[in-house]
């Protein structure tokens, strides 16, 4: 190697070390930082030292004296830095005991989101009216999501453009998977492997690329529920969704009931609840088709049944008095507090 090299790696080295002693700020990176540059076995000086045996003969007392030089600036920086970081600690030891009496610091407690706050509630309403929870998959097949539920393969609601079909690689899943549109997948799950009577509510995300507006957003949690019986009625759906309107909204919220179609549904209602002086639609609901009755292998002559799909986010933005979903969703701390 030669003198000027040297010299220069020397050079750097200090620059390096120097800066690095005159930052830390604990011990503990004190100690990382001297055992770096200063180590009596791996530390970079070390390794300089053992580069001088290649010094040319001439240049070797130079070298040595540069050497031992930087050696004596590296550990004086040590020394200082050690003794910034005592002083620093001593401070720190002359402050006042802790007083157990002082009032304590207000500590920030998290609160549920509005929407994870409604599921418990209606989860909680809807089991006093004798349903019990059940969940399912986010991401379902084709059968789940639409055959079983009377949805043939042209109607549609099966249009790509209208679901979150997955792909790999870009090529779609084969078999075709999505995620799902409507928590109706899991009333079919659950009457595949359980005989009536059935009362069930399924509370989860959904997802259709609906256009972001005040009341719809692509992604969105739905309250679904279902009851399959003998003599179950359509009497029966209405009582129940009296009684929840009630619960939830309070004895004096309006709600009605509008002639509607879904493939799955036979006869089929819109539900509205009343709102700042309108209607807004809060689901769907209906008498369960036979069709799917028999898809899960159930005897239509035999049972009937209703089932019911309601927004979570517009029930929860009926109670609060909030004006657009998107609120919701931005994760403004300022809005969330309120709740």
């Amino acid at each position: 190697m030669s003198f000027e090299r040297f010299t220069a790696e020397l050079d750097a080295l200090w620059r390096a070390a120097s800066q690095a002693f005159s930052q830390v700020s604990d011990p503990a990176a004190l100690e990382a930082a001297r055992v770096e540059f200063l180590g009596a076995r791996s530390g970079r000086l070390k390794a300089l030292q053992k580069m001088l045996a290649d010094i040319p003969p001439p240049q070797k007392p130079d070298a040595g004296r540069r050497f031992n030089q930087i050696k004596k600036e590296l550990e004086e920086a040590l020394r200082q830095a050690q003794q910034r970081l005592g002083s620093t600690a001593a401070a720190r030891s002359r402050r006042p005991p802790l007083d157990p009496t002082l009032p304590g610091t207000r500590v920030g407690l998290g609160k549920l989101h509005p929407i994870s706050h409604t599921i418990e509630e209606l989860k909680e309403i809807m089991g006093r009216l004798g349903f019990t929870v059940a969940d399912g998959p986010e991401v379902e097949d084709e059968w789940h999501n639409f055959e079983a539920l009377n949805i043939p393969p042209d109607h549609p609601a099966r249009d790509p453009l209208d679901n979150f079909y997955l792909s790999v690689a870009g090529q779609l899943c084969q078999p075709p998977l999505l995620l799902r549109s409507q928590t109706s997948t899991v009333q079919i799950r659950v009457m595949e492997r359980m005989p009536p009577p059935v009362r069930i509510i399924a509370l989860g995300r959904v997802y259709r690329p609906d256009e972001v507006d005040a009341t719809h957003y692509p992604m969105f949690h739905q309250m679904e529920g279902l009851m399959v019986d003998r003599h179950v009625t359509m009497a029966d759906l209405k009582s129940t969704l009296r009684l929840f309107a009630a619960a939830y909204l309070g004895q004096d919220a309006p709600i009605r009931f509008r002639p509607s179609f879904f493939p799955f549904t036979e006869p089929s209602v819109e539900v509205d609840f009343q709102w700042a002086g309108g209607w807004i639609e809060f689901g769907g609901a209906g008498m369960v088709d036979p069709a799917v009755l028999a898809a899960v292998g159930y005897d239509p002559e035999q049972v009937t049944g209703f089932a019911f799909g309601l927004g979570v986010e517009r029930l929860c933005m009926r109670r609060h008095q909030i004006p657009d979903i998107r609120e919701l969703y931005r994760n403004d701390v300022r809005f969330l507090r309120q709740f």
